[in-house]
Order: C-alpha cells, then structure tokens, then sequence
C-alpha cells in the first residue's frame, strides 16, 4: 500500500505490540504487512525496549477464524517505563495496512503531545 508507507509512526510510548494472526486466513495480508512496517528499523529505533511480538498460529482442522487476526498495542505510562493500562485492539481482517498504521500513529501522537503538555506544566 502506497499510503502504508507515508505513516510515520514513532512507538515512543509503546510497552509493546502483539500481532496474533493465522498465515491461512484469507484477510491476512494487510496484518502482515502492518508488521513488517513495524519491524522496519526506523520505527524500532524510535523505542528499542518496545516488544514486539509475533503470534503465528493455526491448528490444522479447526476453523482458523476463531483465532481472530487482531494486533494489541499496549501504551507506556512514561514516567514509570510500566504499561499504564491503555491499550489499541485492531481486527486486522477488518483493516488496511494504512488504517491500522494510522490509528497507531493517532494514539502514539496523542499520548506524546499529553506528555509534552504535562512537562511543560511541571517546568512553569
């Protein structure tokens, strides 16, 4: 995707990412791409301790839908490095690459800006 690949997305207040999805579901493409964008190293270099996670699965005779291909981001609370509790859940079967790098971006760029603000009102 074209749009994929103009998102800039900075993982500085993600703990950590887990992209669960079944390599035989016929929607998975998308999820698959929205990982290896994850793992470039550009966007890894913006937060080296976020934790990016891999869940590759299927059972062979059981329907893989049940799996549900989702990605779970779970945000920082930065002044402690500890999950603070806040999390994205995307159906990646649902989605684009450009959409799901979009709504972590939003969320990323919305906790930031909070940060900011809160530092900024400990300096005055």
């Amino acid at each position: 995707e074209k749009m994929a690949s103009k998102v800039s997305v900075g993982l500085r207040s993600v703990k950590s990412i887990v992209v669960r999805f079944c390599p035989f579901e016929p929607n998975v493409e998308s999820t698959r791409k929205f990982l290896q964008c994850i793992y470039h190293k550009k966007v890894q270099a913006t937060n080296t301790n976020c934790e990016v996670t891999a869940d590759v699965n299927c059972v062979f005779g059981f329907i893989c839908t049940k799996l549900h291909t989702r990605v779970v981001v779970t945000f920082l609370r930065f002044s402690s490095f500890i999950a603070d509790g806040d999390r994205l859940i995307m159906k990646g079967a649902h989605l684009t690459t450009g959409e799901m790098l979009t709504a972590l971006a939003s969320r990323c760029n919305a906790k930031d800006l909070k940060e900011e603000q809160k530092n900024k009102k400990k300096n005055n």
